[in-house]
């Protein structure tokens, strides 16, 4: 503590202030900018949320953003809508005392109507022609402006089949019985799933976020094929190979099938992940537009065996809840492992 070089000396001297000196007025210095200082970061109030914005541009990523063919697809549902309306007020004025029947199928205390399809297990049928309506509504609702068209999914620059292609081919757009047999050959040929139907709508929806492109009546073949050659390739367990698919388009090459699907792949900056929520909203999605356009699943009755079925089901079920509530009762739980459960019985008879 003797030392005169402590540290609890100061090395600076003091300057003693005189008596009469005044102090300068206080003049604040004039701010600086970003570029000035060097520092680029952005204030945390002009920074926008990156999440909403990918989910506003990505549907096919986020389970919350609405999908494209669905809203693609409202805009036709209420122009239908009004003239069915006012069909329907037409023929009552025309023809009151010779009303048609109502062919609807409702449930009631003895009959339970009900469609074989489900989240898990889709029906196949419905599912295409759900899908090939989707597809129909991109086409037709499409910018009127236009986007590029790649190379790669251009049908005159990569033709499926050996017919010359009409000069304008690009002009007119294909009707949905047309897609709806393009798709339904490849699946019927390839034996694919419901499910690779459904994750190759989101394939295709991811397609055209990411790239930035339209799909129009030049590259929705093109752009069909390797959507579903990429799904069934995620989805099922044993693919389709590339080669096959040149047996069922006998006038496509291997070569051609592979750099397709190279392409596709970077173009979807290989992200080819499909999360559950987002698999079952395009499925519900599909339901919903369905349903606008009248192309309801079928109904029918509720068998015994059916019944049965999901009788068993429900007390599987069950007894895996029971567990869990009895968990989920004791008096005294960690915040770690606790478990909300809500109980509601199922009873089919």
């Amino acid at each position: 503590m003797g030392n005169t070089t402590s540290c609890c000396v100061s090395s600076s001297p003091k300057i003693r202030r005189n008596a009469h000196s005044r102090l300068e007025p206080y003049r604040p210095e004039a701010e600086l900018s970003r570029e000035d200082t060097g520092c680029n970061l952005q204030h945390i109030s002009d920074r926008e949320n990156m999440d909403d914005l990918n989910m506003e541009c990505n549907p096919s990523d986020h389970p919350r953003a609405s999908t494209i063919f669905l809203s693609k697809s409202q805009t036709d549902v209420r122009e239908k809508r009004k003239s069915i309306y006012i069909n329907h007020l037409t023929h009552i004025s025309e023809n009151k005392h010779h009303a048609a029947p109502d062919r609807r199928k409702y449930s009631s205390c003895s009959t339970i109507f009900l469609d074989d399809s489900t989240v898990s297990q889709p029906n196949l049928k419905y599912t295409i022609k759900c899908v090939a309506l989707a597809i129909y509504y991109h086409i037709k609702n499409r910018e009127i402006d236009g986007r590029m068209v790649l190379d790669i999914f251009d049908e005159k620059l990569h033709p499926l089949t050996k017919l010359e292609i009409p000069a304008d081919y690009e002009k007119h757009d294909p009707e949905q019985k047309q897609i709806y047999r393009f798709v339904r050959t490849l699946f019927s040929a390839a034996q694919l799933t419901a499910e690779c139907a459904i994750v190759t709508l989101v394939y295709l929806e991811r397609l055209l976020t990411y790239a930035e492109i339209d799909i129009c009546p030049v590259n929705w073949k093109r752009i069909v094929l390797g959507a579903i050659l990429l799904a069934s390739k995620v989805w099922d367990d044993q693919a389709v190979w590339n080669v096959d698919y040149c047996q069922i388009l006998k006038d496509i090459t291997v070569e051609d099938m592979n750099e397709l699907e190279r392409q596709f792949l970077e173009l979807l900056q290989f992200n080819i992940n499909v999360p559950s929520s987002v698999y079952a909203k395009y499925y519900f999605d599909l339901r919903s537009m369905a349903e606008a356009n009248n192309l309801s699943f079928p109904l029918e009755p509720l068998s015994r065996d059916k019944a049965q079925k999901l009788e068993a089901i429900s007390r599987l079920c069950d007894d895996k809840y029971k567990d869990l509530k009895k968990a989920a009762k004791k008096r005294s739980v960690s915040a770690d492992n606790l478990v909300v459960v809500r109980w509601n019985p199922a009873i089919i008879s």
